[in-house]
């Protein structure tokens, strides 16, 4: 829970230095130009919506890391003060942080 807890502050901090696309249109929009370091998914999030962006990323033919949270909807919120199940990270820094906080709650 503690990891989970810090790659949530990261994404918060991520946020406030205007490196998130949130919600699916802007999550949409940055990897349509190539701005996409890395997409996320809230645990909660439909199995259409997720569908429909791995569509959206296949269709721009870019590779963008994929990581499934263990956290829902409501605690992003909660976190970030936007509720998005769809969010991508825009900068390189804040991506391999949040991928190596991803990668220790395995």
């Amino acid at each position: 829970m503690q990891q989970n807890n810090k790659l949530l502050s990261m994404l918060g901090l991520a946020r406030r230095a205007g490196r998130l696309s949130m919600g699916h249109d802007m999550a949409a929009k940055s990897i349509a130009s190539g701005k996409a370091r890395v997409l996320l998914f809230a645990k909660d999030i439909s199995a259409r919506a997720q569908k429909d962006m791995l569509v959206i990323v296949e269709k721009q033919r870019v590779s963008v890391p994929v990581i499934y949270l263990s956290s829902t909807i409501d605690e992003i919120h909660f976190a970030l003060g936007y509720k998005a199940g769809i969010i991508t990270v825009d900068d390189e820094n804040f991506a391999e942080k949040i991928k190596s906080l991803a990668n220790t709650l395995d």
